[in-house]
């Protein structure tokens, strides 16, 4: 990649990780909102009810923007849209560290807390497939993989930026100052780094592919997401799928492995949290090689390897909790984060799967409404299956990771063989 390649990538990562920081930052002080944001006389039960609702709300809206902002995105430009995602995200996120508590302005208060995720929420829905397919279409065809690596990387590293920043802040302040307004310390950051990637975002150039499609009229004559529904419901499926094995990897075996290994295995918070903030390291290592890879074997490979690999060390790392000795369980949790970063080929995939004039919109299609779907049922599901094991949550990765098997050979068959006979044919 040359220079110009490379600031575009770097600009993107780091947009893509404060923005993902700015949406996840909400759940690291949501126990905090839920006394502040809601009603006195409610239960500690219901107030958190409450919270972690309007949280979910911000998921339930992923689709309706991703699909808003990737037809705008299809027809008007990839670079408008990409810089009007993280506006979108900042400026809520800023809003939410200034804004006044029940006790000044009453039901006001967790009302616009929601108007402000719910815009967050279309936010995330169109950052993330716009940073997929901004910068796949502006670096070389050999390093798409490469560079959609280090993009869903940048995403784990904002849940690392959260968590290091709660840490920060808990060291830094007593409890009563955090509740009285250090709380709001990182809302006020994220925001303000949030504007300030977007002021960087407007050096960037739009993307060569989209420049060559408005020259030559070859922009979608109809809604882009009804050509995405009628000609390409294999590239939907399997990319729902692959979305699928993208959640399981992320919120099971990273962001609520804390809680497992708290409240069944004995260990302290702080010990937990270590771990996590490691293995979100080699999450990210690992999101970079399944890029690299990806570029060299095709995404097939790459996520069939990868599934067969985090199903057996999830086996034996799941196994191993409460029976082997701390080091073991350091170094399989490791290498069970190395492993999740197979998701990295994700992206990759799915850029190869839709065609240029309607690739943002397939894209955000697919990976939205799979992800507000996956990111529901997930915790519940898993949570049931703890009710009968312990170490329930292997079982689910178990599931995902078979199904994925299977859809990595379904897209080796009909992406990448039939693609490699038709270019033999030319």
């Amino acid at each position: 990649m040359d220079a110009k390649d490379r600031r575009t990538l770097g600009l993107s990562s780091l947009g893509g990780a404060l923005e993902f920081y700015d949406f996840v930052i909400y759940v690291f002080y949501a126990k905090i909102i839920s006394e502040l944001f809601f009603p006195n006389g409610l239960s500690p039960f219901w107030a958190m009810l409450n919270t972690y609702g309007i949280f979910a709300a911000g998921y339930f809206f992923r689709p309706l923007g991703g699909v808003v902002m990737a037809h705008c995105g299809d027809l008007l430009g990839r670079k408008k849209l990409f810089s009007l995602s993280i506006l979108l995200m900042a400026l809520p996120t800023l809003m939410i560290g200034i804004m006044p508590t029940f006790e000044s302005i009453g039901y006001a208060a967790p009302l616009l807390l929601l108007l402000m995720r719910v815009v967050q929420g279309i936010a995330i829905g169109g950052e993330i497939p716009a940073a997929w397919t901004f910068v796949s279409e502006h670096v070389p065809a050999s390093k798409v993989g490469f560079a959609n690596g280090i993009l869903t990387a940048s995403l784990s590293l904002g849940i690392l930026l959260g968590a290091l920043m709660s840490l920060w802040i808990a060291l830094q302040f007593s409890e009563s100052q955090i509740y009285d307004w250090a709380w709001r310390i990182p809302f006020i950051v994220g925001g303000v780094f949030g504007l300030l990637a977007m002021y960087l975002r407007s050096y960037l150039k739009e993307t060569p592919v989209f420049q060559a499609m408005q020259a030559k009229k070859q922009l979608a004559k109809e809604l882009p997401v009804k050509q995405v529904l009628a000609t390409h419901k294999t590239a939907v499926g399997i990319g729902m799928l692959m979305t699928w094995f993208l959640t399981a990897c992320v919120v099971v075996l990273i962001l609520t492995m804390p809680h497992l290994l708290t409240t069944h295995f004995g260990y302290s918070r702080s010990q937990a949290f270590s771990l996590q903030s490691l293995a979100i390291v080699m999450q990210m290592i690992g999101c970079v090689a399944a890029g690299i890879l990806a570029d060299r074997f095709g995404a097939g490979r790459v996520l069939l390897v990868g599934a067969i690999f985090v199903a057996s060390i999830a086996g034996i790392f799941y196994q191993s909790l409460g029976h082997a000795s701390a080091n073991m369980i350091f170094m399989l949790y490791m290498l069970l984060g190395l492993a999740s970063g197979t998701v990295g080929m994700v992206s990759y995939a799915l850029v190869k799967m839709f065609p240029a004039h309607i690739r943002f919109s397939g894209i955000s299609f697919s990976y939205n409404l799979a992800y507000a779907i996956a990111g529901g049922l997930t915790l519940p599901v898993v949570q049931w299956l703890s009710l009968y094991s312990n170490i329930g949550a292997m079982y689910y990765i178990w599931v995902v990771c078979l199904v994925s098997v299977f859809t990595a050979l379904i897209y080796r068959q009909r992406f990448e063989k039939s693609a490699a006979v038709a270019a033999e044919a030319l």
